[in-house]
């Protein structure tokens, strides 16, 4: 495992309201739209989404999580992990059932399947009022490296679209887009059609 030096450091379960609004920042509100449907009684969408930061498995984990700092406030951070060297058979039983799998997440697992052996990178996001110093660009180059140390072959990202701030970064760092499914939205709102797959090899 790498060492991490200021500003960045590896995120801690009281960093759950941060890593929260981070992945809501970088899915583009679907989090939250997912978070209010799983609420219950006296539950906010916000309660729910910093529990699932504060888990300690999961994809959405403070354990696969990096922040950054900036005068002792977190401003920025990103949330990634392996994926398997291939995509599990359908008829293994960790593998997706895409039967009941949530129809909004089956684009982005079929995604994900197109990209085995890579580190995922499921959240990239800057507080919006940091934006603009690079912090993206320097996370980006840290995932790189937290990708290397794990043997990935690869970064994997998807994104929208309609995301074009996300995407020209993305391209300017070398990923290429090499898939696309539609999006299923339900009664969420954005503007993007399709999700896209993004790789950079390593």
């Amino acid at each position: 495992m790498i060492d991490l030096e200021p500003p960045f450091r590896r995120a801690k379960p009281e960093d759950a309201p941060a890593l929260a609004e981070f992945i809501n920042f970088a899915g583009e509100g679907l989090p939250l739209y997912l978070w209010t449907k799983m609420a219950g009684p006296g539950e906010t969408p916000w309660d729910v989404g910093r529990m699932r930061a504060r888990r300690e498995e999961g994809g959405f984990s403070y354990r696969n999580a990096v922040v950054m700092e900036c005068g002792g406030e977190v401003v920025a951070g990103l949330v990634g992990y392996l994926l398997p060297d291939r995509p599990e058979a359908p008829e293994a039983p960790e593998a997706p059932d895409y039967d009941t799998l949530p129809a909004m997440f089956v684009p982005a697992q079929e995604l994900e399947n197109l990209a085995p052996g890579t580190w995922y990178l499921n959240a990239l996001a800057t507080c919006p009022e940091f934006r603009g110093r690079g912090y993206g660009a320097r996370l980006l180059a840290l995932a790189e490296r937290l990708a290397k140390d794990q043997g990935a072959k690869g970064v994997s990202i998807i994104v929208s679209d309609a995301n074009s701030g996300a995407r020209r970064l993305y391209r300017r760092c070398g990923y290429r887009e090499i898939a696309k499914r539609p999006m299923v939205k339900e009664e969420w709102e954005n503007p993007g059609e399709d999700w896209l797959l993004l790789v950079k090899s390593l």
